[in-house]
């Protein structure tokens, strides 16, 4: 028990050294990469992200998923690598991706919520707020501790898929709650349609996230929820294809919502910035990527074990 708790805290530990270390070197090398005067509550909210994770480590610490040994070091290495290369790549600038009326397109957030699902809450959320803070260093755009805790979060959740493993009721569960959390947010679009994109820039037409937002953009989380239904739907006999979709579901609401809902005290951001402005164009997409990647991720990991036998 003593081992398992303190290999947790030194990996929530690590992360909250490894920011300030991003932060610290990067601003050296590029001043856009240094943090304003909310440098400190960005880090409060770090706290509490943080602090979110060991409470849910305390209610759960029997469970087999918080043993942290040389295996999920090394996934967890991995994982962060792989989130922040391929992060840096899709950024928009490196390659640039096709995307329709403001949607932006994050493939990458297919990498936490699979690690978190296969190896466990602590490998997903440091591969997601690791990798996230690491990317945005390599784009050069800025730093955003209290998002990067959101990206931890959400492969952290996917993660939590491992209390209920092999419960048809649980995944059903999670179908429910998402759902709900969709419904509430869309409408919360409904009742402002005219708000700005705040992640939307086009420096050509001199847009710089003052756009209104478009349907598109502001139904996408729908349209995620929509396709993860059609999953659950059809591989309703495979239970662990199904739980890893609606798993990491969840833990992209609830992930991205923390960095949004953050951003009402860090940014002054009324409620309908926060939540239609920023919340919903970056999680539709998310979920979107969540119903089509994640399933073959978990299908080529299950093949690669059936094949080594492990």
């Amino acid at each position: 028990m003593k081992n398992k708790t303190l290999s947790v805290l030194i990996a929530l530990i690590v992360v909250v050294l490894f920011f300030f270390g991003i932060w610290q070197i990067g601003r050296m090398i590029n001043p856009s990469l240094d943090l304003d005067e909310t440098a400190l509550l960005r880090f409060g909210f770090v706290g509490i992200g943080l602090l979110i994770v060991f409470l849910v480590y305390l209610f759960t610490s029997k469970h087999r998923m918080w043993e942290v040994g040389t295996r999920e070091v090394v996934y967890m290495a991995i994982g962060a690598a792989l989130y922040a290369v391929f992060s840096y790549l899709f950024n928009g600038t490196v390659f640039v991706v096709p995307s329709v009326s403001q949607v932006s397109l994050r493939p990458a957030i297919a990498i936490p919520m699979f690690f978190g699902y296969a190896f466990g809450p602590v490998v997903g959320f440091f591969s997601g707020a690791v990798g996230n803070m690491f990317g945005d260093a390599l784009t050069g755009f800025g730093l955003s501790p209290q998002w990067s805790i959101g990206n931890g979060l959400v492969g952290f959740v996917a993660g939590l898929s491992w209390l209920f493993k092999g419960e048809r009721k649980g995944v059903d569960a999670v179908l429910v709650v998402s759902g709900i959390l969709t419904v509430l947010a869309t409408a919360f679009y409904v009742m402002n349609p005219e708000q700005a994109n705040q992640l939307f820039f086009d420096v050509e037409a001199g847009i710089f996230g003052d756009a209104p937002i478009s349907l598109v953009a502001g139904i996408s989380l729908l349209i995620g929820f929509v396709l993860v239904l059609l999953v659950r739907i059809f591989f309703r006999k495979d239970l662990e294809t199904a739980a890893a979709v609606t798993w990491s579901m969840l833990g992209n609401i609830i992930g991205i919502g923390f960095a949004a809902v953050s951003d009402i005290w860090i940014n002054g951001y009324p409620p309908a910035v926060a939540i239609v402005g920023e919340f919903i164009p970056a999680a539709g997409p998310n979920l979107i990527f969540a119903a089509i990647l994640v399933p073959i991720l978990v299908n080529a990991f299950a093949a690669t074990k059936r094949q080594t036998g492990r």
